[in-house]
């Protein structure tokens, strides 16, 4: 392969992927649906909240029923990594973290949910794949090894959580996702991974020098051509504001040489910026979970979801194009949003998007293209220029 010729790497990216609790009672092989938490205390219940809103729900469901429309539109799009925040620990164990409120699991024969979408690699750095204390995260490890899907983001001491996963893209090059937690995004921190003890690959901070130690790592392990994705777990569930030490950070990753700093722990979609040409997604919002019929925080829009198909030039990680696709959770499968839903979720990503100077367009699919201002080398903010992506 000569990299001057090389073509676009085409990166699927979602947000969280929960695929716990009422989700694994709805698969083939349901785990034992006993929960701790404060008012639910049966996985079960989760899915009949859901049937009350949506209807029945036709169980056992295969795994490729989740993705539904999804998975048309990656085959379209012709992926070549597929990518995802994995939010559940693949276990049967028992052994649930103690004074913890939530707690996910899937049992590991209900693997196929994550096979069913051809997904390449997990990021596993969260607040939940230690819901089920070590042996939960170890079966989790074994379960994607088995299944020859690659991780990273938590391992059997610190070494192993910070190892990127290195996807090898046929004639194109490849692609190395780094996994990273904080604990703005619900993280104990006692689940940091250390030199005798498994965890979380657990920043301490968002600062510079933690940005600049992390780039050095990541310098360490990636080769010239090499896509690097930066997946981070950060920040609050809710809300659309982005702090500045989260930009900051960002920056200096892409800085650093990340191609792509792909963030989620929000479970609504929040703003994306382009920065030196690398793509910063902020908050990819939920792709799979068993929310519905959960109320509290409509005004979200919850129930309607994106993901994310990112093509990148591999010589300099430079973003080629952007086309995010609108889905609609009912009865836990993603169905193609409405039109008025796309153009509600299109209207919301331009106003959270103007003060990074990225707009979308709706097209007719609906799909949504995503466009960015560049500065040109002198110019004021007025001197931008729009620069349409190519998905």
């Amino acid at each position: 392969m000569t990299l001057d010729r090389a073509e676009p790497i085409c990166v699927f990216l979602c947000g969280d992927v929960m695929t716990g609790r009422g989700i694994d009672q709805a698969l083939p092989c349901p785990g034992n649906p006993v929960l701790y938490e404060s008012s639910v205390r049966d996985a079960r219940e989760y899915v009949r909240l859901a049937e009350r809103v949506n209807g029945p729900i036709p169980q056992p469901v295969e795994g490729a029923y989740l993705w539904g429309d999804a998975l048309e539109a990656l085959q379209r799009a012709g992926t070549d990594v597929r990518i995802i925040n994995l939010e559940t620990s693949i276990t049967a164990s028992e052994e649930a973290w103690p004074g913890k409120g939530i707690h996910y699991r899937m049992h590991p024969r209900n693997i196929g949910c994550l096979t069913a979408a051809g997904i390449d690699c997990c990021c596993l750095a969260n607040n939940h794949v230690l819901d089920w204390g070590y042996a939960g995260m170890a079966d989790t490890l074994q379960t994607l090894d088995a299944a020859g899907v690659a991780h990273a983001g938590a391992g059997g001491n610190a070494a192993a959580a910070v190892a990127p996963a290195v996807l090898d893209v046929a004639g194109k090059g490849r692609v190395v996702v780094c996994s990273f937690g904080a604990t703005t995004g619900g993280i104990p921190r006692e689940w940091g991974a250390t030199n005798d003890r498994p965890g979380v690959n657990l920043l301490p901070d968002l600062s510079e020098a933690t940005a600049r130690t992390v780039g050095r790592r990541m310098r360490q392990t990636a080769r010239p051509g090499d896509v690097i994705v930066a997946s981070i777990h950060w920040g609050p569930n809710w809300g659309y504001a982005i702090p500045d030490e989260q930009i900051a950070f960002a920056h200096r990753l892409v800085e650093e040489g990340v191609a792509i700093v792909h963030g989620h722990s929000s479970h609504h979609v929040k703003a994306i910026e382009v920065y030196r040409e690398r793509l910063i997604l902020y908050g990819c919002g939920d792709s799979l979970d068993d929310y519905e019929g959960i109320g509290g925080y409509e005004a979200f829009r919850n129930d309607l979801r994106l993901i994310y198909l990112i093509r990148v030039d591999p010589r300099q990680g430079r973003l080629v194009g952007a086309q995010l696709v609108p889905l609609q959770v009912r009865q836990f499968r993603l169905q193609r949003a409405a039109e008025a839903d796309a153009t509600w979720l299109c209207h919301l990503l331009n106003r959270l998007g103007s003060p990074f100077g990225t707009q979308m367009e709706l097209a007719d699919d609906p799909s949504i293209t995503l466009r960015w201002q560049e500065r040109q080398p002198g110019s004021s903010t007025s001197g931008r220029r729009f620069h349409s992506s190519h998905s």
